[in-house]
């Protein structure tokens, strides 16, 4: 993959691991003040789909990413990494 390519995928695979954090940091605080606990759930619910959402997103993005420089084999592998295949 370009450094230019591997860079942003990395980048954005951060910042869902981020955005993850802070969404089970905000459930967390709404819990210890008092706020809605259905609320609460349901954020934290959110937070993890959002989790697996991106996990998914960042494994297409480098699958795409090695295709386009013909390595679909090793695009498979990394995939198999991510996921513990």
């Amino acid at each position: 993959m370009s450094n230019e390519v591997t860079q942003l995928i990395d980048e954005i695979g951060s910042e869902m691991e981020r955005l993850h954090a802070a969404l089970e940091r905000r459930a967390d605080e709404l819990l210890t003040t008092g706020g809605d606990p259905e609320a609460a759930t349901k954020l934290a619910k959110g937070a993890d789909a959002m989790r697996d959402s991106g996990n998914l997103y960042v494994t297409w993005a480098r699958h795409y990413a090695a295709l386009s420089e013909g390595r679909a084999g090793a695009a498979d592998e990394e995939d198999e990494a991510d996921f513990g295949t």
